[in-house]
């Protein structure tokens, strides 16, 4: 199909795979479906409906992340598309793919593991983060808050690399 072609004659599957190839505008090796961002999308006869959730309430790329996502859909012909934010339910690391977490450490960002916790269960405690570099897990936390609210910044013991790390939550 190409950018042409009137949205009537596309689907909400088309409308899916253009806004999930949108990439997240903080850390761009990873798209918003990859992060879990990506929320919803609905077709109603013209109209496009894409709900995305920023991993923190805050998030200062939600913003640009709503204009790219319009921009990619009119450009593939939808002529009427709106992006909501949807705050609840909150965002979880749970809800990034294992693709993305595998691009996250490639890039250098040590990926969240494990689960994130419930709200009538426990609290997470870190033991250790592996070194995306190097892989060792003699690592150490710098500052809760790191290149965004959502990493937190780490230094690595064996190689003195210092690299962020996405927070479980």
């Amino acid at each position: 199909m190409t950018a042409q072609t009137p949205s009537a004659q596309r689907t909400r599957d088309d409308a899916w795979r253009i806004a999930a190839a949108v990439p997240d505008p903080e850390v761009p090796v990873l798209t918003i479906e990859d992060l879990g961002v990506l929320r919803a999308v609905t077709l109603d006869g013209d109209r496009v409906q894409v709900d995305i959730t920023p991993t923190y309430s805050g998030c200062p790329a939600m913003d640009t992340i709503r204009d790219d996502v319009v921009l990619a859909l009119t450009a593939a012909g939808f002529d009427d598309v709106e992006v909501r934010l949807v705050l609840s339910p909150a965002w979880t690391t749970d809800w990034m793919s294992d693709a993305g977490k595998q691009k996250l450490t490639s890039y250098g960002i040590a990926p969240p593991t494990g689960r994130a916790a419930v709200a009538s269960g426990p609290i997470r405690l870190a033991l250790s983060v592996r070194c995306p570099q190097c892989g060792s897990l003699d690592t150490r936390e710098v500052s809760r808050f790191g290149s965004t609210s959502c990493k937190a910044l780490y230094e690595c013991r064996a190689c003195l690399e210092p690299f962020d790390h996405f927070k479980v939550h």
